[in-house]
């Protein structure tokens, strides 16, 4: 039973570590995996993607940004992004990373990128059954504990109070933690984005 339970700890595990791995790739197929939790756009004026798709295939189809990379696919019209994680620094990587795919279309006098954002499916999938198992859980215990006659009483009321009252707690606990770390990994990407934005306006200038 023991090992039973470390096999499927080890598992588990497993199964989180290849999800991050695969996700963080800049493959054609990797670039589009993930849970997609939002969208934005922007449109640059008088970009050439020919003269930029030139500059990215003399540095082997990737980009090296400040913070981050980019990785175009000229065939697809697309570009992957992500931050950088280096080690022995402050930007630390929290349990929610996050990636874009830019979508390209061109006009006549610009260039269209819509950028959609992706965490990994280990992070949506396990952040979706904490809170479901929080909710449920407090949920479920004051039903029982209701139907057990702990209402019956001012104290058990005050008891049953106290029990929602954690429970709502930690549920609060656990959305601030989850917004807090999407808003800091949302901000690497959207500079990683701002820096890729640049370097194209930089090519069109040339």
């Amino acid at each position: 039973m023991i090992l039973a339970g470390m096999f499927a700890a080890l598992l588990f595990l497993g199964l989180i570590l290849g999800d991050w791995l695969y996700f963080v790739r800049l493959t054609p197929d990797a670039s589009r995996y993930g849970c997609g939790i939002a969208k934005s756009q922007s449109t640059i004026r008088a970009v050439s993607l020919p003269s930029f798709r030139k500059r990215l295939d003399d540095n082997g189809g990737a980009l090296i940004l400040p913070h981050g990379i980019a990785r175009m696919y000229p065939d697809l019209d697309q570009i992957a992004i992500r931050p950088q994680y280096h080690l022995f620094s402050m930007s630390f990587r929290t349990a929610w990373p996050v990636k874009g795919l830019i979508h390209l279309s061109t006009g006549e006098e610009s260039t269209n990128m819509l950028c959609v954002k992706r965490i990994p499916w280990s992070s949506a999938l396990i952040t979706m059954l904490w809170f479901l198992l929080v909710g449920a859980g407090t949920a479920s215990f004051l039903v029982m504990y209701a139907l057990q006659g702990g209402l019956d009483s001012f104290t058990g009321v005050l008891m049953g109070a106290g029990i929602l009252g954690i429970g709502l707690l930690v549920f609060a606990f656990g959305l601030v933690t989850v917004v807090i770390s999407y808003r800091l990994e949302n901000s690497r990407l959207e500079r990683v984005y701002g820096e890729l934005r640049a370097e194209m306006e930089k090519t069109a200038a040339t």
